[in-house]
């Protein structure tokens, strides 16, 4: 497994005595310039300030395990994890080989006064953890096109997306700082982290099949791991990786802290007409996010926006992939009376999950649970006169989340219906007038205090849906074609953000939705075998059949 355990690490740059007794465990492989990259190298600034790290995880039972190690310190005493869950299991799905690690910095240095960069109260409301996605382009090389053998254009290809991605962090400068705490990106030129791997395997071969878990291998860090939460202050971190066949696939994660899906695909994009020499496009972001929505200086470094409660009582996650045609989306809207895609998928999905929460219920003889949908709705359109295209932060907010009884009726059209009703409220440009200016203190403070009571019941079944969807990501064209499947990176992992977790994303072709859904296992193992989602759905399909 790529992964080191911090105990390997920890052991290599701090006294023996700060250590519990607790024998390490065998030490594994070497793999290059393991204890020289800034994947493994631990300094007592990253270690020092917590704020960087995500608190909601502690709260997670699952995220403690009897077998962990105990305490762990830095040579400078700052506590960098407790009770953390490990794996001693070599990952079977890791195949990629890392050839090098390195820090892209910025073709131009941040000017003196454009160093700090303070952000706004949407994003001052987020915790710094990662998004991950990999981006998988096929191999469109025609050597009598070019001239060149395969091996010599994956070299220029390197070589020409480190380039332009330097320069584009010269327009995106604080994607190449540090995350310096709640309010502030330190934008130090430090650069993003970069990762170049190979696998022995073809692109096309990957693809007839691929596991959630595989997917990890193709990001510069595991998501959700000890590693990317305590190891790292980086916004940005990516891993690009050549298959055999020439195919690549672009691994990202970057920090919610001022990076949405939307602010993702923007970065993505600008950096991929940066490295097309065919493109004369030049995105220009926008960072005027923080005088739209002031920062608030006096809030807590605790206070977070309520998407979802912060605690999970289920002892373990899956993840599945629904996928909507357009033909079958056209169908379900129809049958729900949804005026978008996006209405219908999510008002299906929520259904479907509400019947699997009930079954498990009637299985083990409790009372079923009232649920709770909350949506994250994007805000960039909302406004008038509208934002800037590319503005980039965290431009959501979560709609006033929906409650439905046990004993409600599970009717379609019905719960569509509550749907487009709370997306109805942000959409109402007053909403956003409310939350802008210097007197959006007391309004913000009052909606977060309003979401945070539908979140007291313990045993309420939540349900958060965010997504991506009309943001671009099949846009992404770096010179050799746009990508043949982007794929989220958290499936499957020990530690979900969140028990009960619906992201929404494009279609290669079409107006189609994929879905990737997480649930319990055993509240999946009935949401997959449902003939009501089936019959809208295809389940896991290979990203080749995808039309």
């Amino acid at each position: 497994m790529r992964r080191f355990r911090f105990s390997s690490l920890i052991l290599r740059s701090t006294s023996p005595r700060l250590f519990a007794a607790t024998p390490p465990p065998p030490p594994r492989p070497r793999r290059f310039s393991q204890f020289h990259s800034p994947r493994f190298l631990l300094s007592s600034v990253v270690a020092a300030d917590k704020s960087y790290l995500n608190p909601n995880l502690w709260s997670i039972p699952n995220y403690r395990s009897t077998n962990s190690n105990t305490l762990f310190f830095s040579s400078n005493n700052y506590l960098l994890h407790k009770y953390a869950h490990f794996s001693s299991q070599r990952n079977p799905y890791e195949r990629v080989e890392i050839i090098s690690e390195e820090n892209i910095k910025p073709a131009s240095p941040t000017p003196d006064n454009l160093r700090t960069y303070e952000v706004s109260v949407l994003d001052q409301l987020l915790a710094h953890h990662y998004m991950p996605f990999v981006y998988f382009f096929p191999n469109n090389h025609k050597k009598e096109e070019d001239g060149d053998d395969l091996l010599l254009t994956l070299k220029k290809r390197r070589q020409l997306l480190k380039k332009s991605l330097s320069e584009t962090l010269t327009r995106f400068y604080p994607l190449a700082g540090k995350v310096k705490n709640s309010r502030e990106i330190d934008c130090n030129d430090d650069g993003v982290y970069y990762v170049e791997a190979k696998i022995n395997d073809r692109l096309s071969d990957f693809l007839k099949q691929p596991d959630n878990k595989s997917i990890h291998q193709f990001l510069p860090v595991d998501p959700n791991s000890i590693e990317s939460l305590f190891s790292k202050t980086y916004v940005v971190m990516i891993q690009v990786t050549e298959f055999d066949c020439g195919g690549i696939a672009i691994g990202l994660c970057t920090s919610h802290k001022i990076i949405d899906g939307y602010s993702h695909a923007t970065f993505l994009k600008a950096w991929a007409a940066a490295t097309n020499e065919t493109s004369e496009e030049i995105i220009c972001p926008s960072f005027i996010s923080p005088s739209i929505f002031p920062p608030n200086p006096a809030m807590p470094e605790s206070t977070t926006l309520a998407l979802a409660p912060t605690y999970s009582k289920q002892s373990k996650s899956a993840t599945r992939r629904f996928v909507f045609s357009s033909s079958s989306i056209k169908e379900l809207k129809e049958k729900a009376g949804a005026s978008t895609r996006v209405m219908a998928v999510t008002g299906l999905i929520w259904k479907c999950a509400m019947a699997a929460s009930k079954t498990q219920s009637t299985a083990s003889n409790t009372d079923p649970k009232s649920s709770v949908l909350a949506m994250a709705i994007n805000l960039r359109n909302k406004s008038s006169p509208p934002m800037p295209n590319y503005l980039i932060g965290n431009i959501f907010w979560s709609s006033v989340p929906i409650r439905w009884r046990p004993d409600d009726d599970l009717e379609m059209s019905f719960i569509v219906q509550r749907v487009k009703s709370a997306i109805a409220e942000i959409n109402n440009s007053n909403f956003i007038e409310k939350m802008k200016g210097r007197e959006w203190s007391l309004k913000v403070e009052e909606h977060i205090n309003e979401l945070k009571k539908y979140y007291e019941d313990e045993n309420a079944y939540y349900v958060l849906v965010t997504g991506m969807c009309n943001g671009g990501i099949y846009e992404v064209d770096f010179g050799w074609g746009k990508p043949i499947w982007v794929s989220y990176g958290n499936a499957d992992t020990d530690i979900p953000l969140f028990s009960n977790f619906v992201l929404l994303m494009d279609t290669r072709v079409g107006n189609g939705v994929e879905a990737w859904v997480t649930l319990s296992e055993e509240d999946m193992n009935v949401l997959e075998k449902d003939p009501e989602i089936l019959a809208f759905a295809s389940l896991n399909p290979s990203p080749l059949e995808i039309n």
